[in-house]
């Protein structure tokens, strides 16, 4: 058994489901900002101390979907950089076995050849309404390779596609789109099914990735994997916004109209990633559908309404 595995973000949509997965390889430790402020270097500190931890899972991070991206590029690119500097630095300095870095498929370039291969990472820039944070998280990725060449390091970079699932952001300002795809058709169901209007024109493409199924990505390669070179994590399936809306109407019944709005931005044209290496190296596979998390999903939104 491992001793203490600290999960940075611990609390949070996915951190709750890894720490979960994590229970059998020893004691979890799951922070969030109320114990230690990550953005300072000596509460920082202070957790190292206080915790001694072995493996460090750095999930913790200030994120939101394409309005809040939009909105919110200084503090961003700002609060990513700083709380991974410090959890990084730190847990070099004090000889943590095994760190996990969790970047973003964000980082990939705005025009990335489809499926996204990870040696694609830095061959252009991020779709701009994802810019800062994405390039904090690419930043942070080449922060961990860089210190395994120099210092022999032990730290893993994945990049997980975007996620979904029970207990999800389901805050109307800052959720990603499967949430707030649920909040809109809810909405319009609890007002007599009007119609919903859908940001963009509904033709760009996302691949998502069920949290628990990240959850046993992140604990496979804990197991598994020691290169710092990034792996991405998904399904390797992608799907229209337009499709993605139009299933979540049908399964929670809603009978109005779709209205797509291209006064908005569709983000990034396509998103989908090439999943062989996780596979390869540490033998992940992503197991629940769609349908079915969707599902999960909308049942537990329903019952915590």
């Amino acid at each position: 058994m491992i001793n203490n595995i600290v999960i940075t973000g611990g609390k949070g949509f996915l951190g709750q489901s890894v720490a979960k997965k994590l229970n059998n390889l020893g004691s979890v430790i799951p922070l969030n900002s109320s114990m230690y402020d990550l953005r300072s270097y000596e509460q920082t500190e202070k957790m190292y101390k206080d915790l001694k931890p072995s493996i460090v899972v750095h999930l913790a991070a200030t994120v939101g979907g394409i309005g809040a991206n939009k909105n919110n590029p200084g503090l961003f690119i700002e609060e990513n950089l700083i709380m991974g500097y410090n959890t990084i630095k730190l847990a070099k300095d004090y000889n943590v076995k095994k760190f996990v870095m969790l970047g973003t498929v964000c980082a990939y370039p705005k025009h990335c050849p489809v499926p996204f291969k990870e040696e694609d990472l830095w061959n252009g820039y991020p779709e701009e309404t994802n810019a800062p944070y994405g390039i904090a998280k690419k930043t942070l990725m080449q922060m961990v390779e860089s210190y395994n060449k120099q210092y022999n390091f032990n730290g893993i970079n994945l990049i997980p596609v975007n996620m979904y699932g029970p207990s999800d952001n389901f805050n109307v300002k800052s959720s990603h789109v499967i949430p707030a795809l649920i909040l809109k058709f809810q909405n319009a169901i609890d007002n007599n099914h009007e119609t919903v209007e859908i940001w963009g024109t509904g033709h760009a493409s996302r691949e998502f990735l069920y949290v628990d199924d990240c959850a046993t990505a992140i604990q496979q390669a804990i197991i598994s994997y020691n290169d710092s070179q990034p792996v991405n994590i998904g399904t390797g399936k992608e799907i229209t916004i337009a499709e993605l809306a139009q299933k979540i109407q049908r399964i929670m019944g809603h009978k109005g109209d779709i209205y797509y709005n291209s006064k908005y931005p569709d983000g990034q044209p396509r998103r989908c990633l090439d999943t062989s290496k996780a596979k390869y190296y540490f033998g992940f596979e992503a197991k629940t559908d769609l349908n079915t998390g969707l599902k999960n999903t909308i049942e537990w939104f329903r019952d915590k309404k």
